[in-house]
């Protein structure tokens, strides 16, 4: 199919075509950690799953970031590429690249440094206190090339060559399991061997991904890249910031709701942790959709076909509802086998944990993908106040019921403030989509 396919095929195909390898890639890159999981729950012990999961949400506030940063200089990406500047686009791959390694290093080295110190913050049980640290620490160590290679993927997506990133992750998600049984099992190396795995894995992948980049990129412009320009920066940093902040809402959200969790016992703890792997799985088709918007719009953005937009949003709705309905019929149908994946059913209250969580969320699923289509829309035209307004509110009806009601009603108003959250996320950026304030950044009636 011609590579600008989403400015000229039929939205409900051109969406379908660019979103579906990104779901793929999304459920492998989930193998990184659903991997380490699960080998090191059967092989290790309940309470390293729990250390693990003691630094689940923190490693995805990190990854919200660099998902967040990747969003703004897609945007700017995808428009270049959208109105055939592919010099700027060449430029613009550039100082993007430049940016998130710089901006890695930095966030790596802080985490090195204070890891011990957050993990306490959070009321990590002691009893898992050391192997928490001790995988955090390696996580932090493989920081840069997670954030290189989350930046390559925003660049392919952004050129409409979302198969690409799919293919890396394929391979790094089967030679990260590999490496783990080899580290797990053959030479006994516990929860710092699942890490280990994790790190050399997304390390060969950056490093493959930005070869074929820099090769599709001489292609495509047969001009030098131009000097690092810090106007470009800026224009990415308008999106990526407010991005930034959005995604990281949720999951600083998460991490603050943890510490709450932490505070009953490493049971919990360990059934809370399955769950989240669990979700984060069951919300890929709805994360990719909105990555798919973001770049769907922002393309005919930069082609100037800004009346494609609003079909594409009704065929993104389309979709939403039926992967939300295919969730709900898989997760009650499988839920036993499906937990059972990383906790015995003897250990009750850890699985009775994990089963609680899901009767408050699947039945709405769809409001996250909701949430996410219409974000897509607002960040790819420059709407960035609504979508952030929306997301902290999502994360003060978290962190508030979660802190305020735990302690007399249990640990299960952590899962009950989710949905609320997002519901009143999507009603924000919904508002605004729905009213066609947006479209005044881009001059349309």
């Amino acid at each position: 199919m011609d590579n600008e396919y989403l400015i000229k095929e039929r939205p409900i195909k051109a969406i379908t075509v660019f979103a579906i390898p990104l779901m793929l890639a999304a459920f492998f890159q989930q193998f990184y950690t659903l991997a380490d999981s699960a080998i090191v729950a059967r092989f290790v012990s309940e309470k390293a799953l729990a250390a693990i999961g003691a630094s689940y949400a923190l490693t995805n506030v990190f990854i919200s970031i660099a998902i967040g940063a990747g969003t703004g200089s897609g945007v700017i990406i995808s428009r270049y590429y959208g109105a055939h500047d592919y010099h700027m686009t060449k430029n613009s791959t550039k100082i993007s690249l430049i940016s998130f390694l710089a901006l890695s290093i930095m966030l790596a080295l802080i985490g090195l440094i204070f890891s011990e110190d957050i993990l306490v913050l959070l009321n990590t049980p002691y009893d898992i206190l050391s192997d928490a640290k001790a995988y955090l620490d390696i996580y932090f160590m493989g920081l840069p090339f997670l954030f290189c290679y989350n930046a390559l993927s925003s660049c392919y997506n952004a050129l409409g060559r979302s198969r690409y990133p799919l293919f890396f992750l394929i391979f790094s998600s089967i030679l990260n399991i590999i490496l783990d049984l080899v580290a797990v099992i053959v030479f006994d190396m516990g929860l710092v061997g699942a890490a280990w795995a994790t790190l050399v894995s997304q390390a060969l992948s950056a490093l493959l991904s930005f070869i074929l980049l820099v090769r599709l990129l001489k292609k495509l412009d047969s001009s030098a890249f131009g000097p690092f320009s810090f106007s470009e920066l800026k224009k990415m940093s308008a999106i990526a910031l407010p991005s930034i902040l959005q995604q990281s809402t949720v999951s600083i959200g998460m991490m603050l709701v943890q510490g709450v969790i932490n505070s009953f016992g490493s049971a919990i703890l360990a059934g809370y942790s399955a769950a989240m792997r669990l979700e984060s799985i069951a919300t890929v088709p709805f994360t990719s959709l909105g990555n798919a918007a973001s770049s769907y719009a922002a393309q005919n953005i930069g082609a100037k076909k800004t009346e494609r937009i609003k079909s594409g949003y009704n065929a993104m709705v389309v979709l939403t509802v039926i992967f939300s309905l295919l969730i709900f019929i898989t997760f009650n149908l499988f839920k036993p086998l499906l937990i059972s994946i990383f906790i015995e059913e003897n250990s009750i209250e850890a699985y009775e944990t994990a089963n609680q969580f899901f009767v408050y969320i699947t039945p709405v699923f769809v409001f996250i993908g909701l949430k996410m289509i219409t974000d897509g829309i607002l960040k790819a035209s420059g709407n960035v106040v609504p979508f952030t307004i929306a997301n902290i509110v999502n994360l003060s009806i978290r962190v508030a019921l979660s802190y305020l009601l735990a302690p007399v009603i249990g640990f299960s108003i952590c899962y009950m403030a989710v949905p609320l959250g997002w519901i009143a996320n999507f009603m924000i950026s919904g508002s605004i989509y729905f009213s066609g304030r947006w479209k005044r950044k881009l001059g349309m009636d």
